[in-house]
């Protein structure tokens, strides 16, 4: 739930003032930044990493989580929460695609009914904001950058699962944090002055609440509940993402889908479980 409000608190941010994606991303990542420190202090005795694994660290901070941020920030200054939500909810479809095309892992069947309910269903979501209008083109170009953003995510996934095997999860995590906010510093020293966080104090509660409750807090609980009760329940869990997000959509942002959107919505989450649950 932590992480479906992330969304809501983007789009609450960019309703209160006139602030851009690069400031906001900014103010993310910066005000997280202590915390990841922090964690990265506390396990310093831990042994040392190899050099190999620090460049993949490196490239899989900058493409996880500074990148893929970047085109969600982007993307949802033209989508809804509720719906960029769901898109982003496609990465462990993505997982099993880059896996058939990279790692030669074969799909299975269920696999290959998870890809067809979870495409139909976002078909079905985008179906009735096709057209030529400048509003729906913009609209189209934040749904191709959720999805571009899901689609760093799964790669960094796919990519990743041995680096963290071999350096821990906790440890990971810390550290790509810690370089991913190298780029989105630099990009804000590029792009804006600092006239740009001169911002209303309801925009920074937002930031706040953006870069601790919805990104510190949540990383570190999914590793741990990872840990506890497995990728198969945690699938089942986080099913409740999307749905909190859309929910809070209509709650905090007067947004809705239509009956079209919410059948779509409703194969997505469908396609996602099948896909991520296990039998047995």
């Amino acid at each position: 739930m932590a992480f479906a409000f992330r969304p809501v608190l983007i789009k609450l941010g960019y309703e209160a003032a006139p602030v851009s994606a690069t400031t906001l991303l900014f103010l993310r990542m910066s005000l997280s930044l202590p915390f990841f420190a922090a964690v990265a202090w506390w396990m310093r005795h831990e042994p040392p990493i190899a050099r190999r694994d620090w460049a993949g660290i490196v490239g899989l901070g900058f493409l996880g989580y500074y990148l893929a941020s970047l085109l969600d920030f982007v993307g949802l200054q033209y989508v809804p929460a509720g719906l960029g939500r769901l898109i982003m909810f496609l990465y462990p479809t993505l997982v099993v695609i880059l896996s058939a095309l990279f790692l030669a892992k074969r799909p299975t069947q269920r696999e290959l009914i998870s890809l067809g309910l979870t495409y139909a269903g976002i078909a079905l979501v985008l179906s009735q904001r096709l057209g030529a209008t400048p509003e729906h083109r913009l609209f189209l170009l934040g749904a191709a950058l959720i999805f571009g953003s899901a689609m760093c995510y799964a790669v960094y996934l796919v990519t990743g699962s041995q680096l963290i095997k071999r350096i821990g999860s906790m440890r990971f995590t810390a550290y790509t944090m810690m370089i991913s906010t190298v780029p989105a510093v630099v990009q804000f020293a590029l792009l804006e002055s600092p006239a740009a966080l001169e911002l209303p104090r309801i925009v920074w509660l937002y930031a706040i609440l953006l870069s601790t409750a919805c990104t510190v807090l949540p990383v570190f609980l999914v590793a741990e509940s990872l840990k506890r009760i497995g990728a198969n329940h945690f699938a089942l869990i986080g099913a409740l993402g999307p749905v909190t997000t859309v929910l809070a959509d209509f709650v905090l942002l007067d947004g809705a889908l239509t009956p079209t959107q919410l059948l779509g919505g409703s194969l997505v989450i469908m396609g996602v479980l099948l896909v991520t649950l296990k039998k047995g």
